[in-house]
C-alpha cells in the first residue's frame, strides 16, 4: 500500500492535524504581541466573523425560502406534481419511527456509554491540566487565583468583535 504523503489527497486525520497546528502556532504568536496588537486582531477578526455568519445566514435562508418558493409556483402552474398525501404520509411514518427507537433502551445504553466516554476524557484532561482545573475551580468557587494570561485579550477582543459584526450584519443591509 502507498502511503499517504504519496496520494494526492490529503487524509483527513493529517488535515484536522495540521489545522490545529496552524491554529496553535498563530494562537501562541498572537499571545505573545502586545495587548493593543491583540485588541486590533482579535476584534477585526471577531467583527469578521460574526458579519460573514449574519450574512452568510442570510444568503442560505434566502436561497431555501426561494427554492421553496419556486416549488410551489411550479406546482401551482402544472409543471410538477407534488403527492401532499403521500409526502404526509412518509413525514408521519419517519416522525414515528423516530419516536419508535427514541423509546428503545438500546438508544439509552449507547447515550449512557458516551456520556461515560465523554466524562472519562473530560477527566483525563482535567488530570493532565492541572492549572487550568484550578483556574477553572477558583472560577467557579469565587477564590481569587485567576491567572491572567496574554491571550485572554485576544478572546475577549474576538468574542466583542463577534457581537459587534453579527450586530452590524443585522443593521446594515
Amino acid at each position: 500500500m502507498a502511503s499517504s504523503s504519496n496520494n494526492s489527497n490529503p487524509n483527513v486525520d493529517e488535515v484536522k492535524e495540521e489545522v490545529k497546528n496552524i491554529l496553535a502556532k498563530v494562537v501562541d504568536d498572537v499571545g505573545k504581541t502586545s495587548a493593543l496588537r491583540q485588541l486590533v486582531i482579535g476584534g477585526t477578526t471577531g467583527w469578521l466573523t460574526g458579519y460573514t455568519l449574519i450574512k452568510v445566514g442570510k444568503a442560505t435562508a434566502a436561497a431555501i425560502g426561494s427554492g421553496i418558493l419556486l416549488l410551489q409556483i411550479a406546482n401551482h402552474n402544472g409543471y410538477i406534481k407534488i403527492n401532499w398525501d403521500k409526502v404526509t404520509k412518509r413525514a408521519e411514518e419517519l416522525s414515528e419511527k423516530m419516536e419508535d427507537s427514541a423509546a428503545k433502551p438500546n438508544l439509552l445504553k449507547k447515550v449512557e456509554r458516551f456520556v461515560d466516554k465523554k466524562l472519562d476524557k473530560a477527566e483525563t484532561v482535567l488530570k493532565k491540566k492541572e492549572r487550568k482545573a484550578k483556574q477553572w475551580f477558583c472560577r467557579a468557587t469565587d477564590d481569587e487565583c485567576f491567572i491572567f494570561e496574554e491571550i485572554h485579550v485576544f478572546l475577549a477582543s474576538f468574542l466583542a468583535g463577534v457581537a459587534f459584526g453579527m450586530t452590524c450584519g443585522i443593521i446594515l443591509r
